[in-house]
């Protein structure tokens, strides 16, 4: 059973910047590390319905992002410690929410997912 567990949020001021991780352990039911697969990031704040936030394929690395974080947040996946990050930058107030990640089905971002992580708040506030 691979498993996912988030970490990194925290209190920021506006502007400021966090570095989340999820590190992932175990292996899917098909016998694949989680290295084999795309990771997102998806975001939910009090109230409001889980928003995809970004996601890195494991194919070519190539990534995709909300509108809402573009230029702001990057995604990048280190393999050889079954690790994917985001870098959140200039992090304003509606930024604010508990942040998970969850693994593709594919190696590709096709936006399916089959395992999620337990989240990690990251609270922006002065």
């Amino acid at each position: 059973q691979v498993q996912l567990v988030e970490s990194g949020g925290g209190l920021v001021q506006p502007g400021g910047s966090l570095r989340l991780s999820c590190a992932a352990s175990g292996f899917t039911a098909s016998g694949f590390t989680a290295d084999y697969y795309a990771i997102g990031w998806f975001r939910q704040a009090p109230g409001k319905a889980r928003e995809g936030v970004s996601c890195i394929s494991s194919s070519d690395g190539s990534t995709d992002y909300a509108d809402s974080v573009k230029g702001r947040f990057t995604i990048s996946r280190d393999n050889a410690k079954n690790t994917v990050y985001l870098q959140l930058n200039s992090l304003k107030p509606e930024d604010t929410a508990v942040y998970y990640c969850a693994i593709d089905r594919h190696t590709d971002c096709s936006g399916t997912y089959f395992s999620w992580g337990q989240g990690t708040q990251v609270t922006v506030s002065s």
